[in-house]
């Protein structure tokens, strides 16, 4: 089995518990000085173990955010409401989750360029995922009325480009705009951006 190819379904416990040896990991030393070595220590398992699931670090760590990415987006999304409502809050509060995240904000923190790499540097799964997300929410806006007219996997994506920003950008803005601050602006954007042009 491959499990990076896995996201999205339940792992092994062996599995679950190389990945959270590898959130740890990252959180303690940050992404350049965690090896497959120390996460086989801490996960209690022998490296051909974690070897056979992960050949190296780089696909371990792209493995757990990816899953990171998700648990926070599946989190973030309210179940009820209008579909631009719920998108707006889903949006608003997975940004602030992210920004906050241990793991995240540890790379964001150390591994800056690492961070561009594994998430924003090309359009790996991570992005594909919230676009995935985002396209499935505005189909349904467009449906109930409160999102506008266009194609939902370009509205997505713009989305993705907003968000993204909003996160890389607000530590470099904090002075000027603070956590609460940031979430209120970020919400009147995305909500305007999806708002019907009757509306």
């Amino acid at each position: 089995m491959n499990t990076a190819e896995s996201t999205g379904t339940e792992l092994p416990a062996i599995d679950l518990a190389i990945l959270a040896a590898g959130r740890d990991c990252v959180e303690e030393f940050g992404v350049r000085r965690t090896t497959l070595s120390e996460v086989a220590r801490r996960a209690g398992v022998s490296r051909p173990t974690v070897y056979r699931r992960w050949p190296d670090t780089r696909s371990l760590i792209a493995e757990l955010l990816v899953r990171e990415l998700g648990q926070i987006v599946e989190d973030s999304v309210p179940t009820e409401g209008p579909a631009r409502a719920r998108l707006v809050e889903g949006i608003v509060t997975g940004a602030g989750e992210l920004r906050s995240n241990p793991l995240f904000a540890k790379i964001f923190r150390i591994d800056t360029d690492l961070m561009l790499t594994y998430v924003f540097g090309r359009l790996g799964r991570n992005q594909r995922q919230l676009i995935e997300v985002f396209s499935a929410a505005i189909r349904e806006g467009q449906q109930d009325g409160s999102i506008r007219a266009g194609d939902p996997e370009q509205l997505a994506t713009m989305l993705l480009l907003i968000g993204q920003s909003t996160v890389q950008s607000a530590n470099t803005v904090a002075h000027l705009l603070d956590d609460t601050g940031l979430d209120v602006e970020l919400a009147r954007v995305v909500d305007r951006y999806l708002r019907p042009d009757c509306a």
